[in-house]
């Protein structure tokens, strides 16, 4: 007895040998943390780069809008000589410059010729006139060029929500990804650990056989756990591979280089502590999925763009009556002489125009379309807002229910270790079997894999309740 509990002792000190220096070449190894997978993406990833656009391109189109208020030069010049008579000489120099209600203008013309139309024949030193054109009914609250404008301007907030839905569900994405390579890479290093004990045991057990304090049936059932322990890690080792490859995905360099993970970095649990929420915080992030996740965001955008498109619609039902005043005077005249009272009531162009269409079906029939998209999105906006909170809620009660199995699982694998080395002792005694043995380390190597699973799904949940809130750049 006293013999074979030497022998056994010895194998157990070498498996502690082992374990101890499998540490230390962990312990060389490079960590990559989530944060720190996060943190190159946001710079590099071309999706994040690609999504970062869309603010750009939004500044752009708000120029295009506001090209529309621009002020324009013009100038036209036509002649016309036959048989030596100038039949005509037309030239006319405008400058326009839009307002937000209307449109100022000045210029110069000069017109000769012995067919001129009566109307615009000009003093020999030319005309010069500066005048306004306003619009009293339609146009006067919003025109097209106004509209366009207000959502360019909403545009830009589309485009920051329309960012931030792309690149949270990216974050997300990569997230997963990496707490699925943490979790196949430690459970291989646990199989690891564990393969080298069971060799360490059929090596102790072939000892034994060999001095005939064990039948060779023993040894036999040692090799078939030591075998099966090396599918197992095998198997592992290739998940673990192919977990690191799809990590890859997300890694990327400058000038869009796509680049892998070099070896030796190995993945970090951290970040899978438990961090409880308290009510208050679930408060939070049910008033911030609320009101500023982005497709709800984008959903009041959208509202408020098609709130801008009512506003237009419902002025076209107005009249179009337009007023033109022109301040005129030959070429030269001083614009001291333009303030004069007397020379204002002499010296005029003054017009009107109006027109309106007698049953505005077109007009109604936009108006009411615009009504019923707004009530559409009204709709859209409350049934999505509802899909958000519900989320939130699912996602933290998922939350509290893993940090609630992590604890159980911590205390199951504390109760578990206390049968195996119990049996352990059992069998140095000679009171227990080779297979009972084998039986507990593998109940406690299963229940130790599946604390990683739910530490993994704990970090995963993490991130995925900042997703749900709308908000995913640190899970808190």
């Amino acid at each position: 007895m006293r013999r074979r509990s030497y022998i056994l002792g010895l194998g157990l000190s070498w498996a502690l040998l082992l374990v101890s220096r499998f540490s230390l070449a962990s312990d060389s190894t490079s960590v990559f943390t989530i944060q720190d997978l996060l943190t190159q993406m946001a710079v590099h990833h071309p999706v994040v780069r690609q999504a970062n656009q869309f603010s750009e391109q939004a500044r752009q189109e708000l120029r295009i809008a506001r090209s529309a208020f621009d002020p324009v030069v013009a100038s036209k010049f036509y002649q016309k000589e036959l048989d030596g008579k100038n039949y005509f000489t037309l030239w006319d120099n405008v400058l326009r410059v839009p307002v937000w209600i209307g449109e100022v203008k000045a210029g110069y013309e000069r017109n000769s010729g012995i067919n001129v139309n009566g109307e615009n024949i000009t003093p020999r030193q030319g005309l010069q006139y500066v005048g306004i054109s306003v619009p009293i009914g339609q146009g006067l609250l919003i025109d097209e060029r106004r509209a366009t404008l207000q959502q360019a301007k909403q545009a830009q907030e589309l485009a920051e929500a329309d960012r931030v839905k792309h690149i949270n569900k990216l974050l997300l994405e990569a997230a997963k990804t990496y707490w699925d390579w943490a979790y196949a890479y430690h459970r291989s290093q646990l199989l690891a650990q564990s393969l080298q004990l069971a060799t360490v045991r059929l090596q102790a057990v072939q000892e034994r056989v060999r001095q005939g304090d064990l039948a060779a049936i023993d040894s036999v059932e040692a090799q078939i756990e030591a075998q099966n322990r090396l599918a197992l890690l095998r198997q592992a080792q290739m998940e673990s591979q192919n977990a690191a490859l799809l990590v890859s995905n997300f890694l990327w360099g400058q000038d869009n280089t796509p680049l892998e993970l070099p070896k030796g970095v190995v993945p970090s649990l951290l970040g899978t502590d438990l961090e409880p929420l308290s009510e208050t915080d679930l408060a939070a992030l049910l008033t911030l999925a609320k009101e500023r996740h982005p497709d709800v965001a984008k959903l009041q955008i959208k509202l408020r763009q098609l709130e801008v498109d009512r506003r237009f619609t419902q002025s076209k039902l107005l009249p179009k009556l337009n007023l033109e005043y022109n301040l005129i005077g030959p070429g030269g005249t001083a614009s001291e002489q333009w303030l004069e009272e007397r020379y204002l009531s002499n010296n005029y162009k003054l017009g009107a125009s109006f027109s309106v269409p007698l049953f505005l079906r077109q007009e109604r029939g936009k108006l009411q379309l615009t009504r019923l998209k707004i009530n559409a999105a009204q709709m859209e906006l409350e049934q999505t807002r509802r899909e958000s909170l519900n989320l939130v809620q699912a996602a933290y009660n998922e939350r509290q229910q893993l940090e609630d199995q992590i604890n159980l699982q911590e205390q199951i694998i504390a109760n578990s270790r206390l049968l195996q080395r119990g049996e352990q002792q059992r069998f140095e005694n000679g009171e227990s079997s080779l297979f009972l043995v084998n039986t507990r380390e593998m109940n406690l190597l299963n229940q130790q894999l599946k604390l990683y699973e739910l530490k993994t799904k704990y970090g995963k949940a993490k991130y995925y309740l900042q997703w749900a809130a709308g908000r995913l750049g640190a899970a808190d």
